[in-house]
């Protein structure tokens, strides 16, 4: 009787039987060369594109689970807001004012790209059971504290782990080089955003591109 009424669940869209598209980490960089106004666009930017219509739609459809993290230094990195499953457009809203809302996690810290990435792959044991795991790694400079970028590059693709990127090019450094060389796995891509203005538009085409599988 169980198994029939579980069936009968699934077939009737119970959402317990909704099968996790995608698991998506969401970081973004607050080290010390992002300043007050820099952390505001980086924070309004992702709220805006969790709400852009194509964005709630696709993660809907693919039952979405989002996890938010900042990182700096090498022992800096913070979970902001934990795994969410998105399946519907009021979860939808509610973690983008939550993601809104956040209180910057560091200040005056150095650059960890690769201890961001450790961070973020132990999060995924605490995840919704997806298909795919894809990381977000956003940043304005190369690494001057933690450990090898390569390495923890490698660490993530072995786990069958993709990341992307955001590279933001306000400081002058050729930051999408490094990203395409030290910080994306070979099923990634880097989306690059001249300046911190261009980030909220390059945050929801990276998104959309992430969840074109569920978009078709």
């Amino acid at each position: 009787m169980k198994i029939l009424r579980l069936i009968a669940a699934c077939l009737g869209f119970a959402s317990p039987c909704m099968a996790c598209d995608t698991a998506l980490v969401l970081s973004i960089d607050v080290s010390n060369s992002v300043d007050v106004a820099e952390y505001r666009l980086q924070v309004d930017g992702m709220a805006d594109a969790l709400l852009d219509p194509e964005i709630v739609d696709a993660m809907v459809a693919g039952d979405v689970a989002i996890a938010v993290m900042q990182w700096s230094g090498a022992e800096r990195q913070e979970l902001s807001i934990p795994w969410r499953q998105i399946r519907t457009k009021f979860d939808a809203e509610r973690l983008s004012a939550d993601a809104r809302l956040m209180t910057r996690a560091f200040v005056l810290s150095d650059t960890a790209p690769a201890e961001a990435i450790y961070y973020a792959v132990d999060l995924f044991r605490s995840a919704p059971d997806c298909k795919q795991q894809v990381i977000d790694i956003s940043g304005d400079g190369t690494p001057n504290a933690g450990s090898d970028s390569s390495t923890a590059r490698q660490f993530a693709q072995r786990r069958g782990i993709t990341i992307n990127g955001i590279a933001i090019e306000s400081m002058g450094v050729a930051i999408t080089t490094f990203f395409q060389r030290h910080i994306i796995t070979r099923d990634g891509f880097v989306i690059t955003a001249r300046t911190h203005r261009e980030y909220p538009d390059a945050i929801r085409r990276k998104i959309i591109r992430e969840l074109s599988q569920v978009l078709g």
